[in-house]
């Protein structure tokens, strides 16, 4: 192969249609691809060239955009199967699959690299069921350097040489041992290639612009990886766990590993400037967390007096009164809350280590900063019954949230729950979009005493009950005006077809 050929393409699979239904047109974000652009960083700096084709926001089907890749006949196409959080990796398994079934129809030489939480946790199965020619069994940013290595140097490399490196050999899978974690974030990966992406094809979710604010510009972008807790539902640490091995923690220790503020204040400078944004996510699982960090980030962002409209996550018990202040001076005009249940029993059952007073307090502390919340709940964890996920749901009612998100609980792939499912003989989706909330062939958990069916049927109905609440809308119109509410209604308007709602 010539000098000037291009190392690398990273492909954003696309399946907002089959994993949204109806809500995905208009509703949802449109949000750029965080770990991709991440991934091109680092192989930037290690002297690889890159491209991104993000089929998500360029709507582009398998097909167009498997000839959109060959176009560009790259080494290596390395298909970044993550999503807006952690969870989502596994419903993105729809659109990965399908574009790499189209670039091996197109063009069986092209090698097709798996990367992501999903495919971390589950490397063999990935193997087994598609059609990619590699997997990385862990956070694969050493992987992918590894194997570009040696495309350059060979068409036949060494595969037992590459760190992380899931293929097959024969008959039998070969997984590699991974290498460790990288660490220094602000030397390594320092931001998204933001310059790879079409900036103008993204937008917020509808509720964080409520008001009338506009949609676009925006992006998200991580100041942390990981997260130190360990509820049983959450599959955060799938893709880093091999990698914390390999750095010689503790299995019982979860990685969390940060962005320097003055670094991710460069990011939002260039953001701000080149790009218009205003509405930006902190996509970390955990952003309110550390002191320092968080405050450090709003110190730099208050002295630069930008007007933005940021939302991030944070838990119940990591909400501090030193905080408040500052983040809603910093822009941060939302924060996402896992309330999850209103039941102690049923939170300490999945390792959630606050009570549902601590609920209480956190969430006034919030409204009277001036934080508008994203009220997060779970109906169908293990210990629930109709009795405590009406009591989620009524609490919901009165904590009168912003917004409020209704889930079912998944056994996700790399999550305690997971392994629970499995051993315990569960029923689990048929389909990887079967792991998404809103899909047609959603198939949550069943609960020691309600089946799948009930759960999911119960979601639905708390949705709806919610978000017709009539405080509630009188609630959104004092704060947003009367085109929320209409929003609000329109939203409502939609119907999620369910084919397991009766099970």
């Amino acid at each position: 192969m010539t000098a000037n050929v291009l190392d690398l393409v990273l492909v954003n699979p696309g399946s907002r249609a089959k994993i949204y239904q109806a809500l995905g047109r208009t509703l949802t974000a449109v949000e750029n691809p965080v770990w991709a652009g991440l991934v091109a960083t680092f192989a930037r700096t290690k002297g690889f060239s890159v491209a991104i084709v993000d089929a998500e926001a360029e709507e582009l089907t398998p097909e167009a955009t498997a000839e959109r890749v060959a176009a560009l006949d790259p080494r290596l196409v390395t298909i970044v199967v993550y999503g807006h959080q952690p969870s989502a990796s596994t419903q993105n398994m729809t659109g990965a699959s399908a574009i790499a079934t189209a670039l091996k129809n197109l063009d069986p030489r092209i090698r097709v690299l798996m990367l992501g939480g999903h495919v971390a946790a589950l490397p063999e199965l990935t193997l087994a069921e598609e059609v990619c020619d590699f997997v990385a069994a862990d956070e694969g940013l050493h992987a992918t350097i590894a194997m570009l290595e040696a495309l350059r140097a060979t068409e036949e490399p060494d595969l037992g040489r590459i760190p992380g490196l899931g293929y097959r050999h024969g008959d039998t899978t070969v997984i590699n041992p991974p290498a460790p974690l990288v660490r220094d974030l602000d030397r390594e990966m320092a931001g998204v290639a933001w310059d790879l992406l079409p900036m103008t094809r993204y937008r917020a979710h509808n509720w964080h612009c409520f008001g009338g604010l506009p949609r676009q510009p925006y992006a998200a972008l991580y100041t942390t990886l990981g997260c130190p807790y360990r509820c049983s539902f959450c599959c955060i640490q799938a893709p880093f766990k091999r990698g914390e091995q390999a750095l010689g923690l503790h299995q019982d220790v979860n990685s969390y590993r940060f962005w320097s503020p003055s670094r991710i204040i460069e990011e939002i400078d260039l953001l701000v400037t080149k790009h218009g944004v205003r509405n930006l996510k902190f996509a970390d699982e955990m952003f309110v967390l550390n002191a320092r960090h968080v405050l450090g980030i709003c110190d730099l962002l208050i002295e630069r007096g930008y007007d933005l409209n940021i939302w991030a996550y944070a838990r119940v018990d990591t909400v501090k009164d030193g905080m408040l202040e500052k983040l809603r001076r910093a822009g941060f005009k939302w924060l996402a809350l896992g309330i999850e249940a209103a039941d102690d029993r049923v939170l300490s059952d999945v390792d959630k280590r606050y009570s549902v007073n601590q609920v209480y307090e956190t969430v006034k502390k919030l409204k009277a900063a001036d934080i508008n919340i994203i009220g997060n709940y779970i109906f169908g964890l293990p210990e629930d019954t109709v009795e405590t996920m009406q009591r989620t749901l009524d609490l919901s009612l009165e904590l009168k949230c912003e917004f409020a998100n209704f889930y079912t609980t998944m056994a996700y792939p790399g999550s305690a729950l997971y392994e629970r499912a499995r051993q315990a003989g569960w029923r689990l989706p048929d389909s990887w979009s079967g792991y998404s909330q809103h899909a047609i062939d959603t198939l949550p958990l069943p609960t020691r005493h309600l089946s799948a069916g009930q759960v999911l049927r119960f979601r639905d109905q708390a949705f709806e009950t919610y978000f017709t609440h009539e405080p509630y809308l009188r609630m959104i119109q004092r704060k947003f005006g009367d085109d929320t509410v209409a929003d609000i209604q329109s939203m409502t308007s939609h119907r999620l077809e369910r084919r397991h709602a009766s099970v």
